[in-house]
């Protein structure tokens, strides 16, 4: 699978295991020590799901969770010692999207991650199905918010970057000459002498290529120009 976890837990040992089971599923893993390095991380990183223990110091797990439910609607699995069901009932009434208590079989945890992925990854695609957002292959681009992403990581672009993505993307298919990509990019005429398309495609290949001297996006029609 694909997608961005956050483990939040103040027990390394915990942290590491949970880590290396996923990372074994194909996730990528950021990890945290307490809530507050959760919430600062969450400032810099677009995570896909998140893992949360509830006894923590400085900020526990329920806080946390209402806090990063102010902004955020990823999916939350909290985990904790305690497995009273009044336990259960105040994560999930917190936020949460699911409960597991420890010790936990971690091949649960694995199927109760994926499970969630599933169901958020489905939620997206049918909510964000409209014209603001462009999806193609493992490449997303939202322009209303002008954002992107490549296997649900986000990639930043420059403005002038995003502006040409979203053109050859609404354009899929259709061969656009340099010219006029300049044009409606730069809003000015062209000169034959001018690189700077090239070079900022080459930009754009490097963000969201595996490979950028094999694109699979952004493809290169000698003589012609470029398309999607």
């Amino acid at each position: 699978m694909n997608g961005k976890v956050l483990i939040v837990d103040d027990d390394p040992e915990i942290r590491n295991l949970i880590s290396i089971y996923l990372e074994n599923e194909g996730l990528e893993i950021i990890k945290a020590s307490d809530a507050l390095e959760a919430l600062e991380l969450l400032e810099v990183h677009n995570f896909d799901l998140i893992i949360l223990d509830i006894m923590m110091p400085k900020m526990d797990g329920i806080e946390a969770c209402m806090k990063i439910r102010e902004e955020r609607n990823m999916p939350i699995i909290m985990l904790s010692a305690k497995s009273e069901d009044i336990d259960k009932i105040q994560g999930l009434a917190s936020g949460a999207d699911d409960y597991l208590s420890k010790p936990f079989n971690p091949l649960e945890l694995i199927a109760r991650v994926k499970s969630q992925l599933r169901r958020y990854i489905k939620y997206n695609i049918e909510t964000e199905s409209n014209k603001s957002v462009i999806n193609i292959g493992d490449l997303t681009i939202n322009t209303d918010t002008r954002q992107v992403w490549i296997k649900n990581s986000e990639v930043r672009l420059t403005p002038k970057e995003f502006d040409i993505l979203e053109l050859l993307a609404r354009n899929k298919g259709i061969v656009l000459s340099v010219e006029k990509i300049y044009e409606a990019v730069w809003k000015e005429n062209f000169f034959k002498s001018d690189s700077a398309v090239m070079v900022h495609i080459t930009k754009i290949r490097f963000k969201i290529e595996d490979d950028p001297k094999h694109p699979i996006y952004i493809k290169t029609v000698w003589g012609v120009g470029y398309k999607i």
